[in-house]
């Protein structure tokens, strides 16, 4: 079974609310700084995260793309703040429409914050502890919130598994005895206990059987219907990101290089890395399976801790040139609510999806 594909009509996007995004970040960056010696020189500085930008508006949901070791997970883990992101800011509205930085947050000041922005890991196979049930896994993130009363936890537990699809009287069973789609549910849930405004689902879906993968889609889709819920989809499968967004942000080396509207990158993309992903989407229709696009990037990724100069896509770039290779483009709207960082974008006409 295929994934969904383009044909497929895209959820309805929420309205955007006067009282601004739900989450705004500026200029984030995140760096993994190695050292040695009794000096403690450093040795290598990976610039995983690099002057991101990124906004998401309650209630929507925002794909976010890019090649392995692009960066996608390490900025879905500093929005969490489960890393401590080296510079920028986190800008995110509470429910009491208080805009709070959470990059500034202490260790101490989390507890409310990680209880409205939650975290969906990739692998249901190593994100549950073995030795927990599903009432302790689910039931985890409640006590540390403060619901000590056993019985309540408990119906809290038998709701959120009757939400995601499974029977309430699973919660005594063990991870081991479920598959790998229904213990993603079980992660979901655990996700939700807390009744959180936003989810990243950081490759939610990627370890999973195609037919699963359609199960859990649909599943995150109802939910936000349903909760208002907003997402963040840190994925690398494009037709995920064409099922259930309504806006996608490409992600490079650590930077974002495209940002609009699902609808608009696909249909007509400003930044060849995005026409590089598009045109490696597998064709369902067995007639278009060997019509590949003449453009492809050259080579691999490159070492995020030695990046080269100007823009970073230039040593795997067919249309490079000399002021490519030497400055860095910046991020700027080519239409409406259509960003793109790249210095030929206006003379280059590049292949949709």
């Amino acid at each position: 079974m295929a994934s969904p594909s383009a044909d497929t009509a895209h959820p309805t996007a929420a309205a955007v609310p006067v009282a601004g995004p739900l989450l705004e970040v500026r200029d984030l960056s995140m760096h993994f700084i190695k050292r040695a010696g009794l000096r403690a020189k450093i040795v290598s500085n990976v610039r995983a995260v690099e002057g991101v930008d990124l906004t998401i508006h309650e209630g929507e949901t925002v794909g976010l793309v890019g090649e392995t070791g692009c960066g996608k997970s390490t900025l879905g883990r500093c929005i969490v703040r489960a890393y401590e992101p080296t510079s920028g800011q986190i800008h995110y509205r509470r429910r009491d429409g208080q805009v709070i930085d959470a990059a500034k947050l202490r260790r101490s000041q989390l507890k409310p914050y990680q209880g409205e922005v939650r975290l969906v890991f990739q692998d249901p196979y190593s994100s549950l502890n073995p030795r927990m049930n599903l009432l302790q896994i689910i039931s985890e993130p409640l006590l540390l919130h403060g619901m000590t009363d056993r019985v309540e936890r408990e119906q809290r537990v038998a709701d959120l598994l009757t939400r995601v699809g499974l029977r309430p009287e699973f919660m005594r069973r063990y991870p081991h005895a479920f598959s790998g789609g229904q213990r993603q549910r079980v992660s979901i849930a655990r996700a939700l206990a807390l009744d959180p405004r936003l989810v990243i689902a950081d490759e939610a879906v990627s370890a999973l059987d195609v037919s699963v993968r359609a199960q859990i889609l649909n599943l995150l889709e109802d939910l936000r219907a349903e909760a208002g819920l907003t997402y963040l989809m840190i994925t690398h499968d494009l037709g995920v990101v064409d099922y259930l967004c309504q806006r996608v942000a490409v992600m490079y080396l650590g930077r974002i290089v495209e940002f609009g509207t699902t609808e608009e990158v696909y249909g007509n993309p400003r930044h060849p890395y995005t026409e590089t992903l598009l045109a490696a989407i597998p064709k369902p229709d067995p007639r278009q399976r060997g019509q590949r696009t003449a453009v492809t990037a050259r080579g691999e990724l490159p070492d995020p801790g030695d990046a080269p100069p100007g823009c970073p896509f230039s040593s795997r770039c067919p249309y490079a040139t000399d002021l490519c290779r030497n400055e860095m483009p910046p991020l700027r709207e080519t239409s409406t609510g259509h960003l793109a960082a790249c210095h030929r974008t206006d003379e280059l006409s590049l292949r949709p999806a």
